[in-house]
């Protein structure tokens, strides 16, 4: 099986970057639910930070660099204005039309909710380090941060899937 250049960023932006995305909000998210008082040690704190830091700066690294590649990478090859292309394809027929006019118009505007979020999350972390266990406040709001950054991501991710489906890049 052979890969085009078009069909290796798609593959890239969407699977290898997106995988990435899940396993860190994953690693992220436990770490600061399981970040309480009663539940850490003063060693086992030191690990706890460490592990959410790494979890947290990936997370909003990897969501920057899935929305960088889809926007200047893959996106360009949405909106070329040939005729073949899959945003000329999913506008020639009414019943695709949609696909276009809602799914991907938000698709690419909510998409940049995420890095923005998870970035205000890995700020919170590395600001209040070891102090973040005794700031239940700032703990939560951490982790709401940190779900609403997936929620926006994911449904990026969904409309894409599925815009792909209906008209793919490659």
């Amino acid at each position: 099986m052979r890969l085009t250049g078009q069909e290796w960023w798609a593959l890239i932006h969407g699977v290898v970057l997106g995988g990435l995305y899940l396993l860190a909000f994953a690693g992220g998210l436990a770490e600061l639910y399981g970040l309480r008082p009663h539940l850490v040690t003063a060693q086992g704190l030191r690990a706890r930070i460490r592990r959410l830091k790494i979890g947290t700066a990936t997370m909003a690294t990897v969501t920057w660099l899935t929305d960088i590649t889809g926007t200047w990478i893959v996106y360009p090859w949405y909106r070329d204005p040939a005729p073949g292309s899959p945003r000329s394809r999913l506008l020639a027929s009414e019943s695709t039309a949609g696909w276009h006019e809602f799914a991907m118009e938000w698709k690419e505007h909510i998409a940049w909710i995420s890095p923005i979020l998870a970035t205000a999350v890995v700020f919170i972390v590395f600001s209040l380090d070891a102090d973040l266990v005794h700031h239940e406040r700032a703990r939560r709001t951490a982790m709401t941060l940190f779900v609403l950054a997936f929620v926006f991501a994911a449904v990026a991710g969904l409309l894409g899937a599925l815009i792909t489906k209906a008209a793919p890049v490659a």
